[in-house]
């Protein structure tokens, strides 16, 4: 099975990080894309520019960009290939932003959207993998917060704690929708190949939780304390709109994702970081 890497506004040091990291797999920039994606068994979308970063209006119109225009590319290429060269399945990013956020909501695939820009963002980013021509199975994946050792916000944390920093963000109240990026991976795995995934699932961990609780667990992972809060005003001083990632939450639940019988590794939130700590 050959696989081919579709790079979107790749800066020319990612492209040599990608070949080194990944021997063996094409590359190939935004002109290539179409020739690549025709004779495709299945095409997976997880385009889009970071969003924990400070929100300029320039940076929000290119987190908007970055996921709808490359979505869009996509699309285009799948629909303008012959019906027989067409790959049988796209499964497409989004984002659990789409929910809005609640600290008192449950969130689950048939919750209505939020009504804030991250909610907005998904919401384009959906209506846009949607005009894919029908007869290809489309696998809309909402995702969590990711954890892992080497990017996202673990690679943020653990430094911190390490060095007896470690605490909650604001209240510590606000809910942490989390998954493992072994069980991300492997629901992406299963959605390619079992025709039973279709249309919108979660990628969450069953059980999310309190942000002071992620915090409790990776200071015991850890051998560290948590014990050193980071007051909101500080993180909206930085991050100024973006911090809404972090001082609020929401609780989403991966109900289609269990309903199809997935079965997480990682179901608890302590179990995650043990194993991501001492990898």
């Amino acid at each position: 099975m050959s696989m081919h890497f579709l790079c979107y506004h790749c800066l020319l040091e990612n492209l040599y990080f990608l070949a080194a990291a990944y021997p063996g797999i094409e590359i190939a920039e935004e002109a290539q894309w179409a020739d690549l994606i025709q004779g495709s068994t299945a095409v997976i979308n997880l385009a889009g520019n970071p969003i924990s970063t400070r929100w300029s209006p320039e940076v929000k119109a290119e987190i908007m960009k970055s996921r709808v225009d490359a979505t869009s590319k996509v699309v285009e290429a799948i629909n303008a290939a012959p019906q027989e060269l067409r790959p049988s399945v796209l499964v497409s990013a989004t984002a659990i932003g789409f929910y809005g956020t609640s600290e008192t909501q449950t969130f689950d695939e048939l919750s209505p959207s939020g009504a804030d820009y991250l909610s907005r963002v998904c919401r384009e980013w959906e209506s846009t993998a949607q005009k894919v021509d029908s007869d290809v199975r489309l696998v809309l994946v909402r995702i969590g917060i990711v954890l892992e050792s080497d990017g996202g916000a673990l690679a943020q944390m653990i430094p911190l704690f390490k060095l007896y920093a470690g605490g909650p963000i604001g209240s510590g109240k606000q809910w942490f929708s989390w998954v493992h990026r072994d069980d991300l991976v492997g629901l992406i795995m299963e959605a390619l190949k079992n025709s039973s995934y279709r249309g919108v699932i979660n990628g969450t961990a069953p059980n999310p939780v309190r942000f002071s609780e992620m915090c409790d667990q990776l200071g015991a992972a850890l051998g560290r304390p948590s014990w050193l809060p980071v007051p909101a005003f500080m993180l909206q001083a930085l991050l100024g709109e973006g911090a809404q990632l972090v001082v609020n939450g929401q609780r989403v639940i991966p109900k289609k994702a269990l309903e199809l019988g997935f079965k997480f590794k990682y179901k608890y939130v302590s179990d995650a970081l043990k194993a991501i700590v001492s990898s």
